[in-house]
């Protein structure tokens, strides 16, 4: 996967609902519900109750967050 499809594939989905799941270290897995706030080169925000969480796009290449759009 690279990391230009994957921009491009969040930046297409701005202001959409999203559901971000965050795999963990032990199995762990923190799911949170959203909307996709703000693109910028090297991260991707998104609102959740109010706050803003950041999301590197490496991190969706590897696995280590994933993305589902409502």
């Amino acid at each position: 996967m690279n990391i230009n499809l994957v921009k491009e594939e969040i930046s297409k989905k701005l202001n959409s609902k999203v559901i971000v799941s965050i795999y963990g270290m032990r199995n762990r897995v923190n799911r949170m519900e959203g909307i996709l706030y703000k693109i910028y080169p090297n991260l991707f925000t998104i609102m959740v109750d109010g706050e803003e969480k950041s999301f590197c796009y490496r991190d969706v290449i590897t696995g280590d967050v994933k993305i589902k759009y409502l």
